[in-house]
């Protein structure tokens, strides 16, 4: 095969994978790969894949005949949740030449380079972080960029396969993210979101996520901070207080909730009840009252019954999501709830699925016309699709979008003056007469 001079990574799935793609198109500039704007100029691909719905495997395969057909030259790699879980099976099935794992992605350009000259190339190793010390500085990134801060699952959903393929909660060090933070200001970032399977299970046996978050309060540069994904057993008494006190946090919080039935919640494995975490959502709202809840909910689970569906929609109720994520229950092999017994079928849960976003999706579009009228601060990400228009978010999260906005990265205060279900529209506001 002929040296590969070029790259290019796809990545699917979470927010952690963007990071994890990043840091591969990094590691393999700083071995001397040039990056291809689109896949088909690349000398090598890199599909950096996720795990957690149903057939994603099989889309796997069904990319890579897709890609070799194309091009059967060139040299495809699979990292990720799906090469870890199905390892060497790739290699033998679909003839790619590198598979490597989520916690070995640094070995990226050397194996690529050994595929090269040789036979295919596989690491799946999970070593404790090491990965983080090998991958090169961060020198260039936009206005937004993530950080990972935690990594792997301890929880053991029995719907889940991240504790399989991502391995056991592991905290980077305190020093290493604050370095890190650093590096990413340096290199553009105003905002920075905070990641972890769990990511408020952070600790350094000492401190906290609240307590990480108010030393990256203090970083020069660093406007706005966000984190995701938590668990509401979680949520500290210190990281609720962080978002009183702390100016740069920003007032939102994505906490999956996944059923309002505790039963389904027990059955799922979710070692919390409907009522703790709505206690929860108590505690911070009472230290931010204008926070904005973003949620996961999963229809359909085994054995769920009309009325246990009908609880989450209570839930919903009571708790008015800003926006929220939900999703059919799909059985992940090897996971417990695959075997269990009162499989729902896929016309009820469409129908479910269906009901549930009509009120997930009612209460979006009530809390973005409750910002109206609504002064704030927007941090400019990219250019709108029309002529003239630019897309910021709000500290809410909500896409805001300002006619002849000023350049990407900066911060600009707004006045809300409509809203869309999935947007809102700002003008920049003008300062008042002395």
């Amino acid at each position: 095969m002929p040296t590969p001079k070029t790259f290019h990574v796809k990545s699917f799935g979470c927010q952690m994978n963007v990071y994890d793609g990043e840091r591969m198109a990094e590691a393999m500039a700083a071995a001397g790969y040039a990056s291809a704007a689109d896949a088909t100029d690349a000398d090598v691909v890199v599909l950096n894949t996720c795990h957690i719905r149903e057939k994603a495997t099989e889309k796997v395969y069904s990319d890579i005949g897709r890609m070799k057909k194309r091009r059967p030259d060139q040299m495809i790699a699979v990292a990720g949740c799906v090469a870890q879980a199905e390892g060497a099976e790739i290699i033998r099935r679909a003839k790619v030449d590198v598979v490597v794992g989520p916690q070995a992605y640094h070995n990226l350009p050397q194996l690529v380079a050994d595929a090269a000259t040789g036979a295919p190339t596989l690491d799946t190793d999970m070593p404790l972080l090491s990965k983080f010390g090998a991958l090169p500085a961060r020198r260039r990134v936009g206005p937004s960029a993530f950080l990972t801060v935690q990594e792997g699952c301890d929880k053991f959903c029995t719907y889940c396969v991240v504790p399989y393929t991502r391995g056991a909660e592991v905290s980077r060090p305190f020093d290493a993210i604050v370095e890190e933070a650093k590096a990413l200001v340096d290199a553009g970032a105003k905002e920075i979101t905070l990641l972890g399977q769990n990511v408020n299970a952070w600790s350094d046996g000492k401190q906290d996520l609240g307590s990480l978050i108010r030393a990256l309060d203090r970083v020069d540069g660093l406007a706005r901070i966000r984190y995701t994904t938590s668990h509401p057993n979680d949520m500290t008494q210190g990281l609720i207080d962080a978002h009183a006190e702390v100016p740069s946090l920003m007032p939102f919080l994505h906490l999956p909730v996944q059923s309002g039935s505790d039963r389904v919640l027990k059955a799922m494995n979710r070692s919390h009840s409907r009522d703790s975490y709505l206690r929860v959502l108590e505690r911070v709202r009472a230290a931010r009252p204008d926070i904005a809840l973003s949620g996961d909910f999963i229809v359909g689970f085994p054995g769920e019954t009309e009325a246990e569906f009908e609880d989450t929609l209570s839930l919903v109720a009571e708790v008015r999501h800003a926006m929220a994520f939900s999703f059919k229950y799909s059985p992940r092999p090897g996971t417990p709830a695959a075997d269990m017994a009162g499989q729902i079928a896929a016309e009820v849960m469409d129908d479910r699925l269906q009901r549930l976003q009509a009120v997930l999706n009612r209460d979006q579009e009530a809390f973005n016309q409750a910002t109206v009228g609504k002064r704030c601060t927007i941090l400019i990400e990219r250019a709108g699709k029309k002529p003239g228009q630019m897309l910021g978010k709000s500290p809410w999260l909500q896409s805001v979008i300002v006619e002849d906005g000023p350049p990407v990265g900066s911060l600009i205060e707004v006045d809300i003056v409509a809203a869309w279900p999935n947007s809102l529209v700002g003008v920049a506001a003008v300062a008042q007469a002395a």
